[in-house]
């Protein structure tokens, strides 16, 4: 149980054990007192806090007006003085001294107490407003910068849109505009490059000052783990995927070649992927689009399929609020607001007030997405209930709520499920090879990516304080050294291209959860198909089996008050690992070394 959040708590254990050794039963009973009014207290204050600000959050998310995005920032603001208050600090370091006489959950919700206050500790309030102001101004350079590209045969620059970057590297086969787009897209860096490194400078200090060894460490603490084993396991990942990663790498290298009538490479260029990062590679197998399939579907019928999904399993209602509060539908292009339109599932007051915000349209990739969002308000609502404080009524880890979506989702874009719902045809066949190869480019191609160069860099940058003449040289070292990737020319440190990734900004050091989070979901659904359904893993169907939502739901229900690896182990009877996935592709496998014969993979 101890050292499960950080090393800290470990040194605090040893200390604690000493003192339990001289401590009465009348001692521990009044510690434990002690603990349980704490947290009742906190408990209340920090749910009302955190409805307040996930309400300001949800208006300025679905109506992005100035008065808006300044409520959420006041919200957040008197959330984080409670969170990091001084007196709240005291307290929970004191209680945490007395861990050997404390039940685990009083002692998780501790742990979780002190996770919050380090975020932003009211001990130093200067570096704490500093950190918040240098963020707002990361988010507005990012939001406000103005692409601009110079077209081939063209001799001035002129703007150019991120979507209109992506359909350029999806669509295009002209070497020189892709080459070009590709360039534009790159150039926020530089703008970005002075704000990180300052941003990095005050995350660390905040960190440090409690006790974390670096910003990172203190992400990682919500897994349970410390930086250094973090990075052992992510290796691990990458490690395990490496063969038929490699596989992957010199299929796509021939595939591209050939488009562009360009030799093999032994490095992939950067511009001819068809993602700006290469973290995945979409439109490289052709004949599997079902778009077509969904066109006489309206964007209401997919939300309600995605409920209806969840609940055939038995999991909890989706109360009727969800659908008089969600936003879940694009909006034309006169509307009076702006709302933010990446997908995403909200618990505005840890009491079930469920709500989720998409822009649904009739496509497979929305009725994907939507079977997603709504697998993480299920297990919302699965941990919504008087068993979980309202402090761990969160996933057991935020790989781990990512996983039970994607779980929930997996069977979905299957035949099985497709059919019953009459979207295909009785006669529709997918070649089970190609849909392979399909979801590999995505998902195996993304492990080296989030678990390999996100990781590595971002360890690199706030645990050993990665130079600033350095950051471009050990971003593309590490593209080199997982991807397989180069870029088309050389990268200077002038630019920064790490930063061009969102996440670096503004959801730092904690990308390696989507990584682990489809490892867990390949490990669930290996299981729930060959052990609970006893069906072929590519051709299941989840819905309406109630023995599959009680696994799911006995999964969900605990929140935050277990250890996420625990869980796995005992639901699978494995250790956390890619075993699975490695199985789920073994077929994907076998066609590729014969398609890859007399070639040579790897570089």
């Amino acid at each position: 149980m101890l050292g499960q959040v950080q090393k800290r708590f470990a040194t605090i254990a040893v200390v604690a054990t000493v003192i339990t050794r001289t401590m009465s039963a009348s001692d521990t009973n009044s510690v434990a007192a002690e603990a349980k009014r704490f947290l009742e207290f906190y408990n209340v204050a920090y749910q009302r806090l955190y409805t307040v600000a996930q309400e300001a959050g949800w208006a300025a998310s679905t109506d992005a007006t100035p008065e808006n995005v300044g409520r959420r920032i006041g919200a957040e603001h008197a959330k984080a003085a409670f969170t990091g208050d001084r007196w709240v600090i005291e307290k929970a370091r004191t209680l945490l001294q007395h861990t050997n006489v404390l039940d685990e959950l009083t002692v998780r919700q501790l742990q979780m107490v002190w996770l919050h206050a380090a975020e932003a500790p009211g001990t130093i309030p200067d570096v704490v407003a500093a950190r918040v102001a240098a963020e707002a101004k990361q988010r507005a350079t990012l939001d406000s910068f103005v692409f601009k590209w110079v077209r081939p045969g063209a001799t001035a620059s002129e703007p150019i849109t991120p979507n209109q970057i992506d359909q350029v590297l999806i669509e295009s086969t002209n070497l020189a505009e892709r080459l070009a787009a590709w360039k534009a897209s790159k150039d926020v860096g530089c703008a970005l490059k002075p704000g990180l490194l300052e941003l990095r400078e005050l995350r660390n200090r905040v960190a440090r000052e409690m006790g974390f060894r670096s910003f990172f460490a203190l992400q990682v603490a919500r897994f349970g783990m410390s930086a250094d084993e973090m990075r052992a396991l992510t290796e691990a990942l990458v490690n395990q995927t490496r063969p038929l990663y490699e596989q992957l790498h010199c299929w796509a290298r021939h595939r591209l070649a050939e488009r562009y009538g360009q030799p093999v490479p032994r490095l992939i260029p950067a511009h001819w992927l068809p993602n700006r990062w290469g973290q995945e590679w979409p439109g490289l197998v052709q004949g599997l689009d079902l778009d077509k399939w969904f066109a006489t579907k309206s964007p209401e019928w997919i939300v309600r399929q995605a409920v209806a999904y969840g609940e055939s399993l038995g999991l909890p209602k989706v109360p009727p609020s969800f659908w008089d509060k969600s936003d879940l539908y694009e909006l034309p292009p006169d509307a009076p607001r702006k709302k933010n339109t990446h997908a995403s599932a909200w618990d505005i007051n840890l009491e079930g007030d469920v709500r989720s915000l998409m822009s649904v349209k009739p496509n497979a990739r929305w009725f994907a997405t939507a079977h997603h969002e709504l697998g993480h308000i299920f297990y919302q609502l699965s941990y919504c209930h008087a068993g979980i404080p309202p402090l761990l009524r969160d996933g057991a880890s935020p790989a781990f709520h990512e996983a039970m979506a994607e779980t929930l989702a997996a069977p979905t874009m299957q035949l099985p499920y497709l059919k019953y719902l009459g979207i295909l045809p009785e006669d529709a066949s997918f070649d089970p090879i190609q849909w392979l190869l399909q979801n590999a480019l995505e998902e195996i191609v993304f492990i080296p990516w989030s678990a390999g160069v996100m990781t590595a860099w971002e360890y690199d940058f706030y645990e050993n304080n990665l130079a600033a003449e350095e950051l471009n040289k050990r971003w593309w070292k590490y593209v080199e050294d997982f991807q397989g990737i180069a870029p088309p020319e050389p990268r200077p440190e002038v630019y920064c291209d790490a930063a061009t990734k969102t996440h670096i900004n503004d959801d730092p050091a904690q990308y390696y959860k989507y990584a682990i989070a489809f490892v867990i979901k390949y490990q669930l659904h290996m299981h729930i198909a060959k052990k609970l359904l006893r069906q072929d893993p590519y051709n299941c169907n989840y819905y309406g089996n109630k023995e599959v939502g009680a696994f799911l739901y006995n999964l969900m229900k605990v929140g935050a008050t277990r250890d996420w690896r625990a869980l796995v182990r005992e639901a699978t009877g494995e250790d956390l690992s890619a075993k699975a996935m490695l199985e789920f592709y073994a077929p994907l496998m076998d066609y590729l070394r014969a398609q890859n014969a007399g070639r040579q993979p790897g570089w």
